[in-house]
Formats: structure tokens, C-alpha cells, sequence
């Protein structure tokens, strides 16, 4: 078979900063099989540090875009479209807007739009309605990550129940050959860490609160915050509450690293206090690392964690209670290998990455082969 027999699809996303919604994106590129599709991926605005872990073999194209209406960013991706043959537009979060309109500006039937909805602030509704259902009309379907998703796009975007597919996110687990950070802070038994990026979605400000509590019992314990300051005013809140509850010793802002993953090996508890979520990558790498989680009962986290059974979920926005459940995990070492292993064995089980791609190259053929547009 010629390579140009093969379906092409390409895969859309914003930029490729160290976000969830773009290493969705760059997963989903390096892992859709060689041998039924021919994979691209294009960052519609910049590029970013993961353009790099892109894998070989997978063309990566930088649209440049400089405004939300830069027609001639528009042109250039449906040159190159039409150049590759690009059959189906697989685009991500806020890249709807994007891909509907380059698709209403192509040949009749020539790309089919497939919208992979990531929205981590589902629980707030907040977005705009009426502007997300035109823009899904005449795609030819919607991936979830997690059920209210779902439901939000059936009831209220109106998509047909048959072009609406719940489809969780994956994480590959980190190479033999990468190296953990070394030097953190803390010691042994007593690091808990949280990989989410400053924003208030987040509700770090929940966590900070339940470490005040933890620091009397255990005042040995260290909390690791890794991700990159989205949100600057509420980042600047958050380090001044750390000032303001005498914490410096206890609480440490590592930012953004790229390689967020290495870490968890050497950590006690992973924990992710937000006020919403989609279905977050971090709860599915303390998974892979085998550390137990607590979590709150947002989004799909309760899925990941086996409704209780596979880590410890506690109400957002609950500081006492999620205090309660770090103190229960770094009072005993057995319930934390015991919890640990649980996450572990039902992450590899559930959301296994070659599962996964299996459904959306489900999805794809089904597309292609209905042409539903």
C-alpha cells in the first residue's frame, strides 16, 4: 500500500506548551498507527517544549497564527490541507473555532472535523453556549474526556447521542532510562507532590490550607508543587498565603518541568486538590509511578481512582478533610506501598494507551467510512 492511500489525519492543538491538553495532543500524534493513518500534528499559534518529544516520523507544522483572526493563518493551514490530503481534523479544545471554519473553506467532503473536548472547568459551565454549538454543527463528532462532557455536548451543543464518544486520556510511563531529579526537597516518607499548573481551577490555595494542618502532626512534611504560573495574580496569592501561614520550610514551587514525571518516584503521596477537572493527566502519572493519591471528587478523578477503591478522594474546596487523608498516607508506610500498588495496577489495566488509540482509530474509520462531515 502507497503512503498516500493511507488516511491522513492531523492533529490540531493551540501550542505545544507543557499543558494537558497538548501533551493529549502529542500522545495521540506519536502513538495513531503508521500503518492505518499517516499522523500530523500543527500548533496553530506557537510551538513549544513539546514539539520536541514529537516522535520521528511525525511532521510537525507551525501555523504562526498571530490573532484569533488571522486569515492568513487560515490559508496556510487549508494549503496545507489540501496539500497533504488531510482527510481527517483532529482538533483539541479551543482549536474547534479553527478547524470548523478551514473546514467550511475546503472542497465539499474533503476533511472531516472531529473535536476532542478537554475542558477542565466543565463543573463552572462558563463557557459560551450558543457560540460552541454553532461551531460544532456540521462536525462529524465530539470525543469526551469525561462524562459531563459528554452529556454537556449532547444536551446543550445538541450533537447527536451516536457522534458523542467518551474516550479517557493516557500517559506513557516514564523510560528506564530517564533520570529523577535529584537533591528535592524534603526527605523520605514525607514529600507529597502535586503537578498541576497555578491556576485557580486548581485550588492550590485548598491544599496550602490542608498543609498548615499536616505541618502540626507531621512537621516534616514537604509539599512539591510543579507546574508553571498560568495565572500570575492568583500564582502571587499563592505564595504569599505560604508566607502568610509560615510554610516556607514546608512548601516548595518547583515551576514547570518538562519532565514532571521523574520526580514522582521519589515522592510519598500525590495529591490534586481542584475545584474541576477534565481527566487529569497527573492523577494517571502517580498512577504509572505506583505513589498512592488523594483527589477531589471532580471531573472524571473519582474514574481514575476506582471510586475510592484505588486511592482517596475527598469533597473540593475542603481543606480538613484533605488534611486527614495526607496525615492517614504519611502515618503508614504499608498503606501507602498498598494504595500505590492499587493505583498502579488499575491505571495499567484501564487506561492502557493501545486501548485507548484502538477507540479513536474506531472513531476514525467510522467517519471515513459514513463521511459524515
Amino acid at each position: 500500500m502507497s503512503t498516500n492511500s493511507i488516511p491522513a489525519v492531523l492533529h490540531l492543538v493551540d501550542t505545544l506548551d507543557l499543558g494537558g491538553t497538548e501533551r493529549v495532543a502529542v500522545n495521540l500524534a506519536n502513538h495513531t498507527p503508521r500503518g492505518r493513518y499517516r499522523a500530523y500534528l500543527c500548533s496553530a499559534r506557537r510551538a513549544g517544549p513539546l514539539a520536541s518529544t514529537l516522535r520521528e516520523g511525525v511532521p510537525h507544522f507551525n501555523l504562526k497564527r498571530r490573532f484569533r483572526f488571522d486569515l492568513a493563518a487560515v490559508t496556510r493551514l487549508r494549503r496545507f490541507i489540501r496539500q497533504e490530503n488531510i482527510q481527517l481534523l483532529h482538533v483539541n479544545a479551543s482549536s474547534l473555532f479553527l478547524g470548523r471554519l478551514v473546514s467550511l473553506l475546503s472542497d465539499p467532503g474533503r476533511v472531516h472535523v472531529i473535536w476532542h473536548d478537554h475542558y477542565g472547568r466543565c463543573e463552572w459551565n462558563d463557557r459560551p453556549t450558543q457560540l460552541y454549538r454553532l461551531a460544532v454543527m456540521g462536525a462529524a463528532g465530539v470525543i469526551a474526556v469525561n462524562h459531563r462532557l459528554v452529556d454537556w455536548a449532547r444536551q446543550e451543543l445538541r450533537v447527536p447521542a451516536q457522534r458523542v464518544w467518551y474516550v479517557p486520556n493516557f500517559v506513557l510511563p516514564v523510560e528506564a532510562k530517564a533520570k529523577p531529579l535529584q537533591e528535592l526537597p524534603g526527605s523520605e516518607g514525607s514529600r507529597i507532590v502535586c503537578v498541576a499548573n497555578l491556576r485557580p481551577q486548581k485550588d492550590h490555595l485548598t491544599l496550602i490550607r490542608a498543609m498548615a494542618v499536616v505541618c502540626r502532626k507531621h512537621p516534616e512534611a514537604h509539599l512539591l508543587l510543579i507546574g508553571a504560573a498560568i495565572d500570575e495574580p492568583y500564582a502571587r496569592s499563592l505564595h504569599q498565603t505560604v508566607i502568610d501561614r509560615h510554610l516556607e520550610k514546608n512548601i516548595t514551587f518547583l515551576g514547570q518541568l518538562r519532565e514532571a514525571a521523574t520526580v514522582l518516584p521519589a515522592c510519598d503521596v500525590g495529591v490534586l486538590s481542584s475545584a474541576s477537572e477534565g481527566l487529569p493527566l497527573s492523577l494517571l502519572e502517580y498512577g504509572w509511578a505506583g505513589i498512592p493519591a488523594i483527589a477531589t471528587s471532580v471531573g472524571q478523578c473519582p474514574e481514575v481512582l476506582d471510586h475510592g477503591r484505588a486511592g482517596i478522594l475527598v469533597e473540593p474546596a475542603s481543606p480538613e478533610p484533605l488534611a486527614a487523608a495526607i496525615q492517614f498516607l504519611l502515618d503508614s508506610v504499608e498503606q501507602r506501598r498498598e494504595s500505590g500498588r492499587r493505583l498502579r495496577q488499575f491505571v495499567r489495566k484501564t487506561f492502557d494507551p493501545g486501548a485507548v488509540m484502538e477507540q479513536i482509530c474506531r472513531i476514525y474509520a467510522l467517519v471515513l467510512s459514513e463521511g459524515v462531515r
